[in-house]
């Protein structure tokens, strides 16, 4: 008996990239059997089982014949249950069981998807990766998961399909039954949705200071440090720092979805992010699960928190190694992971948000409670955070506890609301300044940058020049004060950086000296 060839499309995942792979079928006489090829790996190798019950629970059988599947090109790992789905159709195809119709061509249509025992298409990760390569490719029709089909739903000039089960599939690939496209829609229609609760600067009392810190840290998407004793607030400062930040672009969007999409963190069914992300790990991180890793080199939370926020809560109980691990990321905005088999690079330009007790019984320097830790436990507590690292962080605050009758009798705060608009108004600046370039905020510009958009007045000049020789700042530490001056001074609408400007910015790197004598 002769043998039949067939071939699909589908794609794979490198990093946040995918690559198409090509699926050949082939189905020849002899022992009955099912072969996968072209390095793949468990779960690509265990989709024949799966592929079989589908498709005898869609209506259909395998004849018995020998199959031979290459995942093609041949000499790159294919990872994933994704190709569930092309090798399914490829098979049918191969066997004489799918009956094409005319306007269909399998070599031009994109097929993924998980298949469950009773033929039903699950949701796979890396959907929007997939989408995007294949869209950059010349492709436009795109069947996959019912559940992935909102996350695509505003990359343009496609035609996507979602699909329930494989025999929708088939019913559409005969015409019998074709699908429907879904309407692909604005990016602005995400922006309009109602946003989803969370904490309001209008609830924390006091902390003036704090607060100011966070709206230009805000602003500017600067590195931030707030260091006080338990009680004082850091945390639920932290956690209202979402709700202050302007929502994201749809270029950042697509950066940030992209890679929670390859992580697997999409609820099913979600569309494109337009929140920024707030990652918030356990200090019992490891330094894989912090910058990416594993075998498989998938990204960690500095790359889920690309264009969010990465919260260190208790940042000296993190350990040494973890925290060193960060600087790379924070200087660079990207992580580049290497292992035996994988390779990837993940983008990770994200604010640093960390709090910090001052000693480890958490009062030192406290005027509610005295200090019980002796000389050496502080600084051997204090010494967690490198110098280096503390470079890295542009903004440094210190947060005391509030009486209790300053919280009963204050008046209600600023709401995270009005602080978001005077926040939207300084980045609306940023973006108008740096139209063209692929800055998106203050905190990203090299010296280059620097030199070309921070200008700044005589005087305000010659007092950062006398404070870098009195603080003993390093050259990192001085263009860091530049941009955070560049950032209050958006905050005020001004074009040129004032004296007040590079005053308020010195001001938050006192806390070197003070607990650090740096």
């Amino acid at each position: 008996m002769n043998g039949q060839m067939a071939q699909t499309l589908s794609f794979g995942l490198s990093g946040v990239s995918g690559f198409p792979v090509q699926v050949e079928v082939f189905s020849a006489g002899g022992m009955p059997g099912m072969e996968i090829i072209g390095l793949p790996d468990a779960s690509v190798r265990e989709s024949k089982e799966r592929v079989n019950a589908a498709i005898i629970n869609s209506g259909r059988e395998i004849p018995p014949r020998r199959m031979t599947i290459n995942l093609a090109p041949a000499d790159t790992r294919k990872e994933g249950p994704s190709f569930d789905l092309p090798i399914a159709v490829g098979i049918l195809a191969a066997c004489g069981q799918l009956n094409l119709s005319p306007s269909v061509d399998l070599t031009r249509t994109v097929l993924f998807g998980e298949l469950g025992l009773d033929g039903r298409i699950q949701p796979v990760n890396g959907a929007l990766s997939m989408v995007i390569s294949a869209s950059e490719q010349g492709l436009r029709d795109v069947i996959l998961p019912a559940d992935n089909a909102m996350e695509v739903a505003c990359i343009q000039g496609m035609r996507i399909y979602p699909a329930k089960h494989l025999s929708e599939v088939i019913g559409h690939l005969e015409g019998a039954h074709p699908l429907s496209y879904q309407a692909q829609q604005d990016y602005s229609v995400l922006l309009s949705r109602p946003e989803e609760g969370g904490m309001d600067l209008k609830d924390v009392r006091g902390q003036a200071g704090a607060r100011r810190a966070l709206e230009v840290a805000a602003a500017g998407g600067h590195n931030m440090l707030m260091i006080g004793a338990p009680g004082s607030g850091k945390t639920m400062l932290a956690r209202c720092l979402p709700g202050i930040l302007p929502p994201l672009t749809f270029s950042e969007s697509l950066e940030t979805t992209r890679i929670h999409s390859i992580a697997g963190r999409l609820a099913p069914g979600a569309g494109l992010m337009v929140q920024r992300p707030f990652c918030a790990p356990h200090h019992s991180a490891s330094v894989a699960s912090l910058v990416g890793g594993g075998a498989s080199a998938k990204p960690g939370e500095v790359s889920l928190a690309h264009n969010g926020v990465l919260f260190l809560d208790e940042m000296p109980e993190f350990s040494r190694a973890a925290l060193e691990a960060l600087r790379q990321p924070l200087e660079d905005g990207v992580v580049s992971i290497s292992r035996v088999r994988h390779q990837a690079k993940y983008q990770s330009f994200f604010m640093l948000v960390a709090g910090m007790n001052p000693c480890p019984c958490g009062y030192y320097g406290s005027r509610q409670r005295e200090c019980r830790c002796s000389p050496v436990q502080i600084r051997h507590y204090l010494d967690q955070v490198s110098g280096p690292l503390l470079d890295r962080i542009d903004i440094q605050v210190e947060v005391d506890s509030v009486p209790v009758s300053e919280i009963r009798n204050a008046p209600a705060s600023e709401s995270s609301a009005a602080v978001r608009g005077r926040v939207n108004k300084a980045r609306e600046i940023q973006q108008k300044r740096y139209r063209g370039t692929r800055i998106h905020c203050n905190a990203q510009l090299d010296n280059k940058g620097i030199q070309a958009y921070c200008r700044m007045a005589p005087e305000a000049e010659s007092m950062l020049h006398l404070a870098v020789d009195r603080m003993r700042l390093s050259m990192r530490a001085y263009h860091r004060v530049i941009k955070v001056a560049r950032t209050i001074a958006d905050l005020n609408g001004a074009e040129t950086i004032g004296l007040a400007d590079v005053a308020e910015a010195i001001q938050y790197r006192e806390l070197d000296a003070k607990y650090w004598g740096k």
